[in-house]
């Protein structure tokens, strides 16, 4: 059964990813991936915030005392209570090469045009076979349209492929008004892949302390329609690779990635619930359900439900909305019912 597959410009001999998360901290958890059949290594973000406080934080140490003023001296977080700092995050990526055969991809997560483009540069020097681009804006300004922060996202874009010869992929948010158009941007800019979508990581309130409480949760299979539904419109107008991330959690999610068109398939929380051997457990699943129903390779599946090719593209549209809608008829009889 053939699951190779080519992303990013690199033959992998599966579809399967372990996406940005904290497992590639230890090297053993790293090389456990690769032996459970991890095609690539993607690292997880170094944020622009980190560069800049780090930069802060050594000009404020050469120019003035440590602590010199009290209202000052936890105003910005200082580097270590980031997990891998920017060096540490440099050799941690140099260590990881030196302990596995399969391409590194390093991850950045930024927001702004500034000096943290040569963090790229640096990236690139210490090995990295590539660069996953994690654009996370959220604006909350009314001043600001979402024309001005696609634009200044297209910015960014455009320096950190200036910056680097090596592939870069592309992480969107689900937020865009129009997430086909602006993938084609991507694409048109330079990246070799887009991937769909980052999560967005939501505080909540604890009423009773009056304040905000961040939390993480693990994703499910019901996040994945979303991106399900938006891969079958990209896959078939964007001129790149897709990735899709976020609610994978069984070989049944990956193979509905790989039919709306996707390239390859990040997995996070399945493998930090169950650990890196589930990878192998997925690439089982997805090849005995192949051969049960008589495929031999990805190619032969791929696409076969993106929206030009969906025997019910509407499903994708509008029109599904409104029959949703109108066909609810509530759970007296115990179930929920709706038009099929």
């Amino acid at each position: 059964m053939n699951l190779s597959c080519s992303y990013m410009g690199f033959q992998l001999n599966s579809p399967l990813i372990p996406g940005a998360s904290p497992l590639v901290d230890d090297i053993d958890t790293v090389r456990r991936l690769e032996d459970a059949g991890a095609p690539m290594i993607i690292m997880h973000s170094i944020f622009e915030e980190q560069l800049v406080h780090e930069q802060l934080y050594v000009n404020e140490t050469i120019e003035y005392p440590e602590e010199s003023y009290s209202e000052a001296a936890t105003y910005l977080p200082r580097p270590d209570d980031f997990r891998l700092g920017s060096e540490s995050y440099l050799r941690q990526l140099a260590a990881i090469k030196a302990a596995v055969d399969v391409p590194v991809v390093a991850s950045l997560n930024g927001r702004t045009r500034g000096g943290w483009i040569n963090y790229a540069k640096l990236l690139q020097q210490a090995g990295a076979d590539g660069i996953e681009l994690n654009i996370y804006e959220m604006s909350l300004s009314a001043e600001r349209s979402s024309q001005e922060v696609e634009r200044e996202s297209l910015a960014v874009i455009r320096d950190v492929l200036s910056a680097v010869h090596i592939p870069v992929a592309v992480k969107l948010s689900s937020f865009y008004a129009a997430p086909v158009h602006f993938a084609a941007a991507v694409a048109a800019a330079g990246a070799k892949a887009v991937v769909i979508f980052n999560r967005f990581y939501q505080a909540d309130i604890d009423i009773e302390n009056l304040c905000l409480r961040r939390q993480l949760k693990l994703s499910t299979s019901d996040e994945l329609l979303l991106r399900l539904r938006w891969g079958a419109a990209i896959s078939s107008q964007v001129d790149c690779d897709l990735a899709i991330t976020g609610g994978v959690q069984t070989a049944t999610d990956a193979i509905k990635c790989i039919m709306v068109g996707a390239e390859a398939v990040q997995v996070v929380s399945a493998l930090l619930e169950f650990g890196p051997e589930h990878l192998g457990q997925l690439n089982r699943g997805i090849m005995e359900w192949m051969e049960s129903h008589e495929y031999l390779s990805l190619s032969q599946m791929k696409g076969s439900m993106s929206l030009p090719r969906s025997p019910e593209p509407e499903i994708f549209e509008r029109s599904n909305y409104m029959r949703i809608l109108q066909g609810w008829k509530g759970t007296d009889a115990g179930a929920d019912q709706f038009w099929s």
